[in-house]
């Protein structure tokens, strides 16, 4: 038993990072009340920390390298732990989502270090036991995540989804010293300092200018300077890159069309399965009623559905081309997100959601796998790591624009139903209880409806525009052998 101590360790902090990417949803709306935030800053609680997770991780594995991946693993989880108590005792909204960017910080610092570590205790049988065991408690974090969320916030309060981890993290700490072998000296190399001040430049000021649009306007100066400084951080970014003789990220490997198509779903996937679960986490609690916990629970059959699916996979479709698997999948989420626009409606309850959520739960258990063991064989072995790290930037950058993107959306269609953007914005902040004396029930149930509907709409296309893509870009090939890399987290 005592081999197995450092795949526990890893997992630990694992679970964590995972877990906090949606253990927020079903808490937003309590969040609301007591802080009385706005809907721009409602979305940047989630958007601060997997956009810090997403833009930091190429970095961060580069400076893992040359310092040792046990210190980096140990300093990300004690400025996960700080940044953690920060978010549980914030007093304002705006401390709260400066914490939720530095636990992103912290948790891109764990992530990164999480193959190298599992490489350097395990050979052999017991590295694939171990990455096994490590992938199915990085899908466990994705269901879990809301129900734990409601069971806190439920028992206690929403502060609590972050002051859990406290002890998690002490625990890891201790464990890292007991169990992880000691790191040998430093490397040398050079960190891409300007290439990583420039994509998270990129990724930010497009970010901020899709939410800050919510209250700008896309007409706005504001709102068209910030996305110039996008598109111009990003020329940046792509010049430093080509000529740097040591790149975080090697632009040569957007040449290999199946690579391109594959970090193409890698970006939109997680913008079409599970950018809208923000807004019906709080559309189910702040308009139809439900405890946070119930909240958590209705999106159960999709992580259910997404297990049976990659089960599935798994036995009968190895040796098959990832291209059709993902094509397939993507067509799935897509499918399943329009199911939802025509099953929500005004009257609706959470019945509405379960068929939309079972078949947006197939197509995610098709894709994810697919995904990960398709980047590892496209690009050269000694690229693996790089691709590895490019593919989940790019879900977690998906994530971060899809909230943003849906929450504008969400706010433009409520307000036109309500013909006020004060009220729409209230509404979309989880704060529908404040709008109950002045506006009719039916006109914020309607007005939420519309708001869904239309999110729904767009993920449904961006899937369908996915898969269109991939079936285009990936190459028609066999399914490649698993690897240890194959396991790649949400």
């Amino acid at each position: 038993m005592r081999k197995w101590w450092p795949l526990v360790t890893v997992c630990l902090g694992t679970f964590m990072l995972l877990i906090d990417v949606t253990i927020v949803n079903v808490a937003l709306p309590q969040m609301a009340t007591d802080l009385s935030t706005s809907f721009s800053s409602l979305q940047w609680v989630v958007d601060g920390y997997a956009l810090a997770l997403g833009v930091l991780l190429l970095g961060a594995g580069a400076l893992s390298d040359t310092h040792g991946h046990r210190r980096f693993y140990v300093g990300g989880l004690i400025v996960f732990a700080l940044a953690s108590l920060a978010c549980g005792l914030a007093a304002n909204p705006a401390l709260l989502v400066t914490a939720r960017v530095v636990q992103g910080a912290g948790a891109a610092a764990m992530f990164t270090t999480t193959f190298a570590l599992l490489n350097s205790s395990y050979q052999g049988r017991d590295r694939g036991v171990a990455y096994g065991v490590w992938g199915g408690v990085s899908g466990a974090a994705t269901a879990v995540g809301p129900i734990l969320g409601g069971l806190l916030t439920e028992a206690f309060s929403w502060r609590w989804i972050f002051l859990v981890n406290l002890p998690i993290c002490v625990a890891a700490v201790i464990m890292c010293f007991t169990t992880l072998r000691r790191d040998g000296a430093r490397l040398p190399g050079r960190f891409d300092l300007w290439g990583t001040a420039t994509f998270t430049l990129a990724a930010g000021t497009l970010t901020f200018a899709v939410i800050r649009a919510n209250d700008e306007g896309w007409s706005s100066i504001k709102t068209w300077g910030l996305l110039a400084v996008s598109a111009v951080s990003l020329a940046a970014f792509g010049l430093i890159e080509w000529r740097s003789a040591d790149p975080m990220f090697d632009l040569r490997l957007l040449r290999n069309r199946s690579f391109t198509g594959i970090l193409t779903a890698g970006l939109l996937v997680n913008f079409a399965a599970f950018a809208a679960f923000t807004y019906t986490s709080i559309w189910l609690q702040s308009v139809t009623g439900l405890s946070p916990l119930r909240a958590g629970l209705v999106g159960l059959p999709m992580s259910v559905a997404a297990m049976l699916a990659s089960g599935f996979a798994g036995a009968r479709l190895h040796g098959k081309s990832p291209r059709l698997i993902i094509t397939g999948g993507m067509v799935l989420i897509g499918a399943g997100s329009l199911l939802l626009a025509l099953l929500v409606g005004p009257a609706s309850e959470w019945p509405a959601l379960l068929p939309g959520y079972a078949v947006i739960g197939l197509g995610v258990g098709l894709v994810m796998p697919a995904l990960a063991s398709s980047a590892m064989a496209a690009v050269p072995h000694q690229r693996g790591g790089m691709a590895a790290g490019a593919l989940s930037t790019a879900r977690q950058l998906g994530f971060a624009i899809g909230i943003a993107v849906l929450g504008t959306v969400f706010a433009s269609r409520a307000a036109d139903h309500l013909g006020s953007s004060s009220a729409a914005h209230a509404l979309a902040a989880g704060q529908a209880g404040r709008l109950a004396g002045s506006v009719p029930s039916s006109a914020i149930h309607g007005a939420a409806a519309a708001g869904l509907d239309a999110g729904f709409v767009i993920s449904g296309v961006i899937g369908l525009i996915c898969a269109l893509a991939v079936f285009v870009l990936v190459r028609p090939v066999s399914a490649p052998e698993p690897s240890v890399r194959e396991a790649v987290g949400v």
